[in-house]
């Protein structure tokens, strides 16, 4: 696998160009500090990962009707920042069955499931009277994913294939927990 060939400052600059939605910017850097976090589990370069996580999103609102060009759009944009095409892929996998293509690298496996993990974080955080990471402990995330009402949005086999990649689930949301507590002012929990 190739560098990203990108300056975190130049990813920021892209997410602010394409991505309007505060909370969708928001949900790009929980997934960026996901990321970030099992590039170091896996001795992979942060930055890297950490940029994919960041600019995973950008082409969501464009293409939030037309789910089987998401991430494609988004790899259109990257290709001619001199982003390798591994990274592309991975960006492209996280909407896999969108796109009626298979998730397989760890990268792409490892991007789709801290994505979707984050949006059952943040509503796990929202239930709590301070609504803060902070209150939040691995086990409720456990037992809410066990819910399906609770967060109905939330695609729990894509958190599960976490196991894919070497994770247990308690492993795994345990980390990813912990990777957005890290920038809990950012995202305002």
């Amino acid at each position: 696998m190739g560098a990203i060939n990108m300056t975190r400052e130049r990813a920021v600059e892209l997410l602010e160009e394409h991505v309007a939605a505060e909370n969708l910017r928001k949900h790009c850097l929980a997934t960026e500090a996901i990321m970030r976090k099992l590039a170091g589990h896996f001795g992979e370069d942060p930055d890297d990962w950490g940029i994919v996580g960041l600019l995973h999103d950008l082409d969501f609102e464009r293409t939030k009707d037309a789910p089987d060009r998401h991430g494609r759009i988004t790899a259109e944009v990257l290709r001619p920042e001199g982003i390798d095409e591994t990274f592309l892929s991975a960006i492209q996998e996280h909407n896999a069955e969108g796109l009626g293509i298979e998730r397989h690298t760890r990268l792409g496996i490892a991007l789709a499931a801290a994505e979707t993990i984050t949006g059952l974080i943040v509503a796990t955080a929202l239930v709590y009277p301070d609504k803060k990471l902070s209150s939040v402990k691995p086990k409720s995330i456990l037992k809410r994913m066990k819910k399906k009402d609770f967060a109905r949005a939330v695609d729990r086999d894509i958190i599960r294939e976490c196991e894919r990649i070497g994770f247990e689930l308690a492993d795994f949301a345990a980390l990813c927990l912990d990777a957005m507590r890290g920038i809990a002012e950012d995202l305002g929990l």
